[in-house]
């Protein structure tokens, strides 16, 4: 992933898309995002979806004519678990593992982007102009349902954040997104009165391990 320019507005179709497995604690950060942000109005072409752990399926609808995706997604990256990490996606040959294995239900979303130019070209649909992950350090990724209290408190931020990048606050000014070199910053906040979570930017690919 690429250092990039502060993240403005897309101009065409956006699909949001909250990626997880909800029986692994906190890999589940990125359902219950996308369920949060229903809940609240979204500009006109802005599309919310909950793609779980159905990483090829979500594959396939990135190449629907998108101009923007962003995926959001517990994200291991050694900060304080509740940091929220703003990347850069686009680049296909930097989100490219070594080996993408094709099981539906195991595919990280590092995965799921290796395909796209695949899936591309057999069937004839079109890579989205620019590929976001909005992540969340996860503090526990053992089975059980349920988040950290870390990361819960760092879903309405992550809201916010998302609301922001599609034009949803206009009066809020533009999300940033951190250097490639730069660490990531502090810990969420883990009670109403504490500041909000931190936000981190665009690293080279460092993406978790558990099950997209």
């Amino acid at each position: 992933m690429n250092a990039a320019a502060p993240f403005a507005a897309p101009l065409g179709r956006t699909l949001i898309a909250g990626v997880g497995n909800i029986f692994l604690g906190d890999d589940g950060f990125g359902v219950e995002a996308v369920r949060r942000l229903g809940e609240h109005p979204l500009p006109e072409g802005v599309e919310v979806v909950d793609a779980g752990v159905r990483g090829i399926h979500l594959a396939y609808q990135m190449l629907d004519g998108y101009h923007t995706v962003l995926l959001v997604d517990a994200t291991a990256r050694g900060a304080e678990p509740g940091t929220l990490h703003l990347l850069d996606a686009t680049d296909p040959a930097a989100t490219r593992p070594r080996d993408t294995a094709l099981d539906g239900h195991h595919m990280t979303p590092d995965a799921v982007l290796a395909l796209l130019d695949t899936l591309s070209a057999g069937t004839g649909g079109r890579r989205p102009r620019r590929v976001m992950v909005l992540g969340c350090e996860p503090a526990d990724l053992a089975e059980g349902i349920g988040l950290s209290r870390p990361v819960e408190a760092a879903v309405d931020e992550a809201v916010r954040m998302i609301r922001q990048l599609v034009g949803a606050d206009p009066d809020v000014p533009a999300a940033t997104e951190e250097s490639a070199d730069e660490p990531a910053a502090g810990p969420a906040a883990e009670a109403a009165d504490e500041p909000a979570p931190a936000v981190a930017g665009p690293h080279p690919t460092e993406r978790n391990t558990t099950p997209c």
